[in-house]
């Protein structure tokens, strides 16, 4: 399929990418670039609303969301924020809408987070798992095998170690992933997906992101909607920017 944007679209979806003024390390906002470009190119106009304030938002017209990495202290500011819509992000997750959520936007879904001086800071509490940050930091690129996505490649560089029992997002081949010693990294629950992949994950990756927007799509219209509209992408040159990373990482 040819890259050609349409002058006007009748698809719609809409994106909320929380906090992008605080959580954005590692080029996480590539994620949302690759967002845009995938609809843009099969002619979905995919509006972006970066969400600085929860003071009387709702969240009804939400597709996706996306929730980067920050510092501890950025991530505490946005947690203190999300709590004030966390009955309805949590309705929104566990009634199937999709979200990508990256290092600290990940770990502060879960019910407890200490810190590296074994201070417990705030979470959401909208799934059961925790994080501890220790040292070494578990930094480097990061290669994965995913039985929904196929090879993953990645960044990660993070203090926290995460503990639980939901379906990770793949196995660890080279790297850490949630922690020392599971060899697993991320997580898999309804449509929500939760990892320690920066870098950004998506341009490299697009199947994941494709699996995003055709969740969007599917939730707010149907699965034949969706089969219409996600028309296929020739994806050589992301391909073979995470085949090169892979050899590179695995024989390194």
């Amino acid at each position: 399929m040819e890259r050609n944007v349409p002058l006007q679209s009748s698809k719609q979806l809409t994106l909320y990418h929380f906090f992008p003024d605080k959580l954005n390390l590692y080029g996480d906002r590539g994620n949302i670039i690759s967002l845009i470009k995938r609809c843009e190119w099969r002619g979905i106009d995919l509006d972006v609303k970066e969400i600085r304030s929860t003071d009387g938002l709702t969240l009804e017209d939400m597709d996706l969301f996306f929730i980067g990495g920050g510092s501890d202290r950025e991530q505490s500011l946005a947690t203190a924020e999300l709590q004030k819509i966390r009955n309805q992000l949590k309705e929104k997750i566990e009634n199937g809408v999709p979200g990508l959520t990256i290092c600290g936007g990940y770990q502060f879904l879960g019910n407890q987070y200490i810190d590296a001086n074994g201070n417990e800071l705030e979470c959401l509490g909208i799934l059961e798992f925790y994080t501890v940050a220790k040292q070494p930091r578990l930094t480097g690129n990061i290669l994965i095998q995913s039985e929904l996505f196929g090879e993953i490649a990645g960044f990660e560089n993070h203090a926290g170690r995460t503990y639980h029992s939901y379906p990770p997002l793949g196995k660890v081949e080279k790297g850490s992933g949630n922690n020392d010693d599971s060899g697993l990294e991320g997580l898999l629950y309804k449509n929500l997906i939760g990892t320690y992949l920066h870098g950004p994950i998506l341009p490299k990756n697009p199947a994941i992101a494709d699996y995003l927007i055709t969740k969007a799509i599917e939730h707010r219209y149907e699965k034949e909607t969706a089969s219409e509209w996600m028309t296929q992408l020739e994806d050589d040159f992301e391909h073979l920017a995470k085949k090169q990373v892979w050899r590179r990482v695995q024989h390194g």
